[in-house]
């Protein structure tokens, strides 16, 4: 998509951006949909975690796209987008993914993201810390505190945006599904790492050797190959494998 095509709306507080796109794509919102709040009220992550950052602190932001993909192939619409904030960011420094959606300084949770399916779109809610994080907050760091920028939230969306044009129009065929799968296994930090698959139930646990055609961790155990479609992942050290 063409710069030109995002249609940007901001509020200043909102239950969750995600859940304001997808009423509008249930009606009939065409593509290109941006929405970017202030604060969410009701933001969340993964298996409903509540997800809070303080008003002004994170790029919260969610993206209506509907691309040509189906039901199985939906999970690159998350990617493209998890790889155009990657590359966005890394003007400031390093920065790596953790399938299934989580963007890493390091071993410290600089954002993430949230997908869901609304008729033929597919609605990405992306969150990224710019501000200092509150000292409770274990485990995440900000683009603040990992590189001492002071950079604003909208200066970064546009950067996504950016970056996202290009990689909405590769989810348009096969061959530019392919090229963001080769992006992606780049980014991966969770590929060649021991992990812990915790899944809605039982635990998978080996060596992440790739993902598939539809994203999905390959995971070498014990017992072989096993395919993960939906886990809660971490990444094990060696006196934890």
């Amino acid at each position: 998509m063409r710069k030109a095509e995002w249609r940007v709306e901001r509020v200043s507080s909102v239950g969750s951006t995600n859940d304001l796109v997808a009423a509008r794509a249930r009606a009939g919102e065409p593509e290109g949909l941006v929405v970017v709040a202030d604060f969410q009220e009701a933001g969340r992550g993964r298996r409903d975690r509540t997800w809070v950052a303080p008003p002004g602190s994170a790029l919260l932001s969610s993206y209506l796209l509907s691309p040509p993909l189906s039901v199985e192939e939906r999970h690159w619409a998350l990617v493209a987008v998890a790889l155009s904030a990657r590359a966005a960011l890394n003007s400031y420094g390093a920065v790596d993914l953790k399938w299934p959606n989580d963007l890493l300084v390091g071993e410290k949770k600089l954002g993430g993201l949230l997908a869901q399916v609304v008729e033929e779109s597919v609605v990405v809610g992306l969150g990224l810390n710019v501000r200092r994080p509150d000292s409770g907050l274990v485990g995440a760091t900000s683009v603040e505190e990992s590189w001492g920028v002071v950079v604003s939230r909208d200066e970064l969306l546009e950067n996504v945006l950016d970056e996202l044009g290009p990689r909405r129009e590769l989810l348009n065929s096969v061959a530019g599904r392919d090229a963001v799968r080769e992006e992606y296994r780049g980014a991966l930090a969770t590929l060649g790492r021991r992990v812990r698959c915790q899944l809605d139930v039982g635990v998978v646990t080996g060596l992440a050797r790739d993902v598939d055609e539809r994203g999905c961790l390959l995971v070498e155990g014990d017992e072989g190959m096993r395919t993960v479609a939906a886990a809660d992942v971490v990444h094990l050290r060696g006196e934890e494998s």
